[in-house]
């Protein structure tokens, strides 16, 4: 017997229970309402959309976002203009990103070791190299190590040199 199967006994029959045979309990689902097929259905003619009117037609109803005439929310919040600010568009060659790696990492290399994003990547730390490398302070150092990547934190920096090493910028 599988794991997803659980066995019930009803009497001489044995029941298997599992995902293949799985249904809904009898009148819990119920049928689609099918409008508009005749006057004897309660839902014929006008499909309950009423007479006339903007939401009676095809493609009637209001559009995504409107708020019955109150100023909708998508104007109602701030936005900062301009298309060369971080803030104002975080995305394309303004998005700024970085894998973050903490110094409790690096406790796997050997002393007077170099750190490098490749070096990394084949320890098994990040996954590639596509993004830049920050180095950030939280654990500890034992060892002098070099370490290149494209950016640190202050307290990292501190660790890395205290430690002997050199925090270098690539």
């Amino acid at each position: 017997m599988s794991t997803e199967e659980k066995k019930e006994q009803t009497g001489s029959e044995t029941l298997y229970f599992g995902l293949h045979n799985l249904r809904p309990a009898p009148g819990a689902r119920r049928g689609r309402k099918r409008v508009g097929r005749g006057h004897g259905s309660g839902h014929g003619k006008t499909a309950g959309r009423g007479h006339k009117g903007f939401n009676s037609r095809s493609g009637g109803g209001p559009r995504p976002g409107y708020e019955g005439g109150q100023m909708p929310l998508y104007m109602r919040v701030g936005k900062l203009r301009g298309p060369n600010k971080k803030m104002s568009m975080p995305m394309g060659p303004f998005r700024t990103e970085a894998q973050a790696v903490n110094v409790e990492r690096l406790t796997g290399f050997e002393a007077n070791a170099t750190v490098t994003p490749e070096a990394l990547v084949k320890a098994g730390v990040i996954k590639n190299t596509k993004l830049p490398l920050k180095v950030l302070g939280r654990g500890e150092v034992k060892v002098a190590l070099t370490v290149r990547a494209a950016a640190f934190s202050s307290s990292a920096r501190e660790k890395i040199e205290a430690a002997g090493g050199r925090a270098e910028v690539i």
